[in-house]
């Protein structure tokens, strides 16, 4: 079977996703258009060789909407003859455009292939494409399916994470992802953005807050207290009578953070990079994805990574680093508790807490991050893995070459 093999990872910095932020007024196919522009020039690219560019984007309406990927192409003026792809797997978006670059690869049906995927989250607002899921009462009851920070305070509830558990992982997230922006650890792959008069917007993350202390996120009100009110707690107790009531310690400083961003990955076989002089950094080794209960809905990543783990032959033990996203703190403590892992390897710069989570690009950006730090520490393998909106998981080996 062929490899897939991983080119170059870039990314564009991550800026608030609101009207305060760097991005606010920025198209978002400006973004992808930036990344693609960046990819080329950096590999030199002849972009006729690229067989296609799959792109997550979480909510394709409105300036996202449409197929955003070929939109792209042809305004950043890559080659007619590629072709474009818009998914969306919600949050995981950006490693499963990866994950079925690779697979095609592999099989033998393309030679090269971008992915990743962008989200504009103060142009395009999260959740603003409706949804059955979102809107349909019938469906909310049918399905049992409730608001995704109702569920990650159900997990914390289930696994006793008090407030400040969950504070200290975010307080963590946040000094570790100063440290590696201060020390220049981002710097390889991201890409400086500018408005259209050449005026530089933002050639770092925005988001971090390095002020932050336990005394200041314990003064966050909890963020999800009002959907419980809503109905959606008796929702989740009803599906889980172990538990008495749901305790609310989600806030927005141990949730992900808005952010604006774009990110894109360059796959391909060994046999394309030898006749373009590309240089393999690693391989993706396996792919996995999975479907959970749809309320609790985020326990995802504990399953996935289990799955390709599997299907890689290798044991938890074999992981160097682990990037797991970090949509609620409790969903990565979940996963550290229940591998027993070494928090020492997980999230070693930080995460979305700290960093942003713009949703369709997250995925790629982590798989990036990864590759980056696996190359810095001189280390072999590392397992990326996203909880999933609806009861899903998706979880990424790579090793490098």
């Amino acid at each position: 079977m062929t490899e897939a093999l991983l080119f170059d990872a870039l990314r564009t910095p991550r800026a608030k996703g609101k009207s305060s932020g760097a991005f606010y007024g920025v198209k978002p196919i400006d973004l992808l258009a930036s990344a693609l522009r960046a990819l080329q020039e950096r590999n030199e690219l002849d972009t006729s060789r690229v067989d296609d560019l799959i792109a997550g984007c979480v909510t394709p309406i409105g300036d996202q909407g449409g197929n955003i990927a070929k939109a792209a192409l042809l305004y950043s003026g890559w080659a007619n003859e590629v072709a474009g792809l818009q998914l969306n797997r919600y949050c995981a978006s950006g490693l499963e455009a990866v994950n079925l670059a690779a697979a095609r690869i592999r099989a033998g049906f393309d030679q090269l292939i971008v992915a990743g995927g962008l989200e504009c989250m103060s142009c395009v607002p999260m959740e603003s494409d409706g949804g059955p899921l979102l809107f349909d009462p019938e469906v909310l009851h049918r399905t049992g399916y409730i608001p995704q920070g109702v569920a990650a305070d159900l997990i914390a509830t289930i696994n006793g994470y008090e407030r400040e558990i969950l504070d200290q992982y975010a307080l963590q997230s946040q000094q570790r992802a100063a440290a590696a922006q201060a020390a220049g650890y981002f710097d390889r792959s991201i890409i400086p953005i500018h408005d259209q008069n050449g005026l530089l917007l933002l050639d770092r993350d925005e988001y971090l807050r390095p002020q932050t202390t336990l005394e200041s996120l314990a003064g966050l009100r909890p963020a999800f207290t009002h959907y419980g009110e809503q109905g959606f707690d008796a929702i989740a107790l009803r599906r889980y009578p172990e538990v008495e009531r749901i305790h609310h310690h989600h806030t927005a400083g141990n949730s992900s953070g808005i952010v604006d961003g774009a990110a894109l990955v360059l796959l391909g076989s060994a046999a394309i990079g030898q006749q373009l002089g590309l240089q393999a950094r690693a391989k993706v080794r396996a792919a996995a994805v999975i479907g959970s209960e749809p309320t609790i809905m985020l326990n995802g990543p504990g399953p996935a990574s289990r799955k390709v783990l599997a299907q890689a032959g290798m044991e938890i033990s074999d992981i160097d680093l682990w990037e797991v996203n970090e949509a609620f703190a409790a969903v990565a403590l979940q996963l550290q508790r229940s591998f027993e892992l070494d928090p020492d390897r997980v999230n070693v710069n930080g995460g979305a807490i700290a960093l942003g989570h713009p949703l369709g690009a997250t995925g790629a950006m982590l798989l990036g991050t990864l590759l980056d730090e696996l190359e810095r520490r001189d280390l072999q393998t590392g397992l990326v893995t996203l909880c999933v909106g609806g009861g899903m998981g998706v979880a990424t080996i790579i090793e490098r070459i």
